[in-house]
């Protein structure tokens, strides 16, 4: 038995299972982010027994291989990689019911096992069907697909999206604001009303313009979600205005640098436009605006801004 409490579920029902062909898999995200497949589940799918037979379980197999892959031979074909990452995995249900499962990693390199077993002419006639099934299996996921697949069935996928979200707005904004401090150059905003073919501020009947022209032209494009961030930290007051400047709530390290950076390639953009129409076009081009949601990466890589997703109109564009 181990040592250490089970994990939580925090993601994933019985009702909710991994669905590979005609295979049912019930599957559950963890609260240290492990996938894991049920210990019936994963009988089930290789085409063995969903209940093991006594004293072969998840609790008799602690300290050595499960017993699917204990026939002798399998164990030519069984590494010692394979062999340290068979533990089973003790967990809780949401509903409090302690179980038992496997990483779901594991669900493909058994599969390899049986298929290289059969392909060396190894197996028995009473295991064949087994490498049937591991055939099946292995054509539906990949060891790196199968991440992707049980978030997907277990809901976890929307889980991940909003907690990359939010590592990304803390990482570009603070709730706190900062003493105000002179951010946008003056030759910003002479070069932003010019190019919205105004000759001076003053010649602006709807001054108002102004903020919602920052919001498209800069703080949509810095990252996902920041504009509806920023409005939500630093919202306005019962005068209409708001309480500080939006750039106070960036961070120094991160927010700042960015923005500085951003404003840079804007005014570049607007130098070399002729007119409004032909700005927006160099923008929208050049620095598309970010969608409030992220297509993020459903393989090894984990960083939450490594693929971004920005719309552009009506349709999107992957990073």
């Amino acid at each position: 038995m181990s040592k250490k409490p089970p994990l939580k579920v925090i993601a994933g029902t019985p009702e909710r299972p991994l669905v590979i062909g005609d295979i049912e898999i019930q599957c559950y995200v963890l609260e240290d982010e492990t996938r894991v497949l049920s210990q019936g589940g994963f009988l089930t799918a290789i085409g063995r027994s969903r209940t093991p037979k006594a004293g072969t379980g998840g609790m008799s197999n602690v300290d050595e291989l499960p017993f699917f892959l204990r026939a002798e031979q399998l164990k030519p074909f069984v590494s010692n990689e394979l062999s340290t990452s068979t533990l089973p995995i003790f967990f809780r249900l949401t509903s409090g019911q302690r179980t038992i499962g496997y990483n779901a990693l594991l669900l493909p390199q058994v599969c390899e096992v049986y298929l290289r077993a059969r392909d060396a002419g190894a197996l028995l006639a009473s295991q064949q069907h087994i490498a049937e099934r591991a055939e099946v299996l292995i054509r539906g996921l990949a060891t790196v697909g199968i991440i992707a697949l049980v978030d997907e069935a277990t809901g976890y996928q929307e889980i991940r999206e909003n907690q990359a979200l939010q590592k990304i707005l803390n990482k570009f904004l603070t709730n706190e604001a900062r003493r105000w401090s002179k951010t946008f150059p003056d030759e910003f905003w002479h070069k932003l009303i010019k190019v919205k073919g105004y000759p001076n501020y003053i010649a602006l009947k709807r001054p108002q313009f102004v903020g919602h022209w920052v919001n498209d032209i800069v703080y949509s494009r810095l990252a996902p979600g920041i504009v509806s961030k920023l409005k939500e930290i630093n919202p306005r007051t019962t005068k209409g205005d708001r309480r500080h400047k939006h750039h106070q709530h960036l961070t120094i390290d991160h927010g700042i640098p960015e923005l500085r950076e951003h404003l840079i390639r804007v005014m570049v953009l607007m130098d070399a436009a002729s007119n409004s129409r032909e700005f927006d076009r160099l923008l929208n081009t050049s620095l598309p605006k970010y969608g409030e949601t992220l297509n993020l990466p459903n393989q090894r890589s984990w960083h939450p801004v490594e693929i971004k997703r920005r719309k552009i109109g009506n349709s999107e564009k992957l990073y």
